[in-house]
């Protein structure tokens, strides 16, 4: 059991995450009853309806037609499928769908005893949330016990440095800075030596949000790995790339010039409640094949989860 479950209980969780996901789920709904309406059977019509509200849910053109491809097959295989039991066939397909990427359960806030400093590196755009992504990490795992150094790698702007010091003095842990304009990789090293000598459990490290120049982007990435791994060989342990969910398939396209110009390992999707492109996880996690982590379903410090496919697949289609 990881330490999100002892703090939060799994009926508790489940509301966060079902209030979370309303909008989407309302949507999607009205959008399948529509689709159904006056229909017995899954049809070519039936079809043609799901895809359509599939792919206006922001799930991403790909993945619907995967989706339908595999509704198609079973339609095939059984002969005749009710629209009754379109819902089942659904979450068995989304589900699955989830499993080839998905980074299911609640060891998203588990850290390995025989990696630590645990090293995080969060990329993302401006404005997707990532500064307050990172306090709600650094909230978590300070509440499980482990002590947490924030490092200031976004030098480019004054105000990322001066809101992520904010958030270190709310939340009550270290975070290493230099002056703006200083050499990210710098900050990293030491932020990482700073982790080392206090005996920290985690690392987290905010890096400059801009993705118009991918080879500026890789090329200072690339060097605040090199100079970490001088402390630690094998720093560090997770890319973290986080995404404003609410903006649909403006994230994906986001995901993908980032998968591409860096080693994205995780994605963090933010802003899911209130917004009815929910969605647009399923077509991320099938698509990049790169683990969901967490998502952010509030403005409060818990309100970001450990991402758990069948949680998210029972809230989105009870």
């Amino acid at each position: 059991m990881s330490f999100f479950s002892k703090l939060f209980s799994k009926k508790e969780k489940q509301e966060v995450l079902d209030n979370g996901l309303k909008a989407t789920k309302t949507s999607f709904f009205d959008k399948i009853t529509h689709a159904i309406a006056g229909k017995s059977k899954v049809d070519d019509e039936v079809l043609d309806e799901l895809e359509n509200v599939l792919i206006t849910s922001d799930v991403g053109v790909d993945t619907t037609l995967e989706i339908i491809r595999r509704i198609e097959e079973r339609v095939a295989r059984d002969k005749y499928v009710s629209t009754s039991e379109l819902n089942g066939i659904l979450r068995e397909e989304v589900m699955n769908l989830l499993v080839q990427s998905g980074n299911d359960g609640e060891e998203g806030y588990e850290i390995p005893a025989e990696k630590r400093p645990y090293v995080i590196l969060v990329v993302g755009v401006n404005g997707v949330g990532k500064t307050t992504t990172i306090a709600k990490l650094a909230y978590q795992f300070k509440s499980g016990g482990m002590k947490v150094v924030l490092g200031a790698a976004d030098t480019f702007r004054a105000a990322a440095i001066e809101q992520l010091c904010l958030w270190g003095e709310r939340i009550g842990v270290n975070v290493v800075k230099q002056k703006m304009g200083a050499d990210p990789a710098s900050v990293a090293y030491d932020t990482l030596a700073h982790a080392r000598a206090e005996n920290a459990d985690v690392v987290i490290i905010d890096t400059a949000g801009r993705l118009h120049n991918k080879v500026g982007l890789m090329d200072e990435l690339t060097k605040i790995k090199k100079v970490m791994q001088k402390l630690l060989p094998d720093a560090p342990h997770e890319v973290l790339l986080v995404l404003d969910g609410s903006t649909g398939q403006n994230a994906f396209n986001q995901a993908k010039e980032f998968v591409k110009a860096t080693d994205v390992t995780a994605l963090a999707i933010t802003k899911l409640d209130g917004t009815a492109k929910g969605g647009v996880v399923i077509g991320i996690s099938h698509q990049l094949k790169v683990p969901v982590k967490y998502i952010g379903l509030g403005e409060k410090m818990t309100d970001l989860q450990p991402f758990d496919r069948t949680a998210f697949v029972q809230s989105l289609f009870s």
